[in-house]
């Protein structure tokens, strides 16, 4: 008999606790349908989910532009294909988000490298977003294929551009000698072409592809390729990364300057002879290994032999570059950050 009250107690004691937590949750519920639980502040994209501050937002889709620009062509995105196409990269620049921040940081970085070389081998300054692309400006970047560095060199390419391929140097990832390289692919391409789109769209498959492809649809630009799906998307993707950094905020990216990524300062040592461990070599330069070879990522091995006595300038980092300053920090593009005048 005790049993049974103390069952009818316990069950009591268990509806009261149900119905207490149900009424906290309506009430919790109400609560946050009172106020947004995310709201895209300034955003030009976002204004009409703003208006009614009782609207949660998740998500915003960005305005497609009826044309933009690149390499100095207009390109019409009016057309269904084109306009979702370019959609559909915006879209994924939007909400990839740690890829798409990373490719803003490490502009700060390497677009100070990258613009000069462009501009001083008559390439449009648009194609250093092909770069950013390639892979989001990670100078150490390698693919499952092989291909390596900033703008992604395969070992023949980066041969037949100049670059040096082996067990101890791989000049695929220094920065300036595969943009370099990137370059001169890229005029060799739009000569091909007279078509800078074109000449991108090779990057990703090969300008043998491209000119096979455009005789065989009997067609003027690779726009207009029926292409494997990676290809097809590929300038698309540059256009919208182009559109994207062109202004963040629009899109929801807020950023401080302290939050970017600071260009290298080093001085060079240049060598024309062997260097027998590049561990002591680091020493006594008065920097770590480590330090050595995130600066000169192209040292691939533990020495230099370099039998045919050529010269090479390895990058020493200035002490400013090796610590975190902000009174130092530098901002390439004003409208990257939020507290730049």
């Amino acid at each position: 008999m005790n049993n049974v009250k103390i069952f009818k107690n316990a069950f009591i004691l268990l509806m009261v606790i149900l119905v207490t937590s149900s009424t906290n949750a309506e009430t919790n519920l109400f609560k946050k349908k009172a106020k947004p639980s995310l709201s895209v502040a300034k955003s030009e994209t976002a204004n009409s989910y703003t208006e009614n501050p009782g609207k949660n937002v998740l998500a915003v889709s960005p305005e497609i532009p009826e044309k933009v620009l690149f390499c100095g062509q207009t390109i019409d995105l009016n057309k269904n294909n084109m306009r979702e196409r370019f959609d559909r990269e915006m879209l994924a620049m939007m909400y990839m988000h740690s890829s798409t921040l990373l490719i803003l940081k490490r502009a700060n970085r390497y677009f100070p490298v990258i613009e000069p070389i462009l501009k001083a081998n008559d390439v449009p300054d648009d194609m250093k977003y092909l770069a950013c692309i390639e892979s989001s400006l990670n100078h150490m970047a390698r693919s499952s294929a092989g291909a390596i560095g900033m703008w992604q060199f395969m070992p023949a390419t980066a041969k037949q551009y100049g670059l040096e391929v082996s067990d101890e140097v791989d000049e695929r990832y220094h920065v300036a000698k595969e943009t370099e390289a990137a370059c001169q692919y890229l005029k060799d391409a739009y000569a091909k072409y007279g078509d800078w789109a074109s000449a991108a769209a090779s990057y990703n498959i090969g300008t043998a592809r491209i000119s096979k492809e455009l005789e065989r649809q009997g067609e003027k630009t690779s726009f207009d390729l029926w292409m494997v799906e990676e290809t097809s998307r590929y300038v698309f993707r540059i256009l919208a990364c182009k559109e994207f950094m062109s202004d963040p905020q629009k899109y929801g990216f807020y950023l401080k300057k302290d939050q970017l990524y600071m260009p290298y300062v080093c001085k060079d040592t240049t060598i024309t002879g062997k260097v027998g461990n590049w561990v002591d070599f680091a020493k006594q330069a008065g920097i770590s290994f480590y330090d050595l070879k995130e600066y000169n990522t192209w040292i691939r091995n533990d020495s230099l032999v370099n039998v045919e006595g050529k010269t090479y300038k390895v990058a020493i980092p200035m002490k400013e570059s090796l610590y975190f300053d902000k009174k130092r920090i530098t901002v390439h593009q004003k409208n990257w950050v939020v507290d730049e005048d």
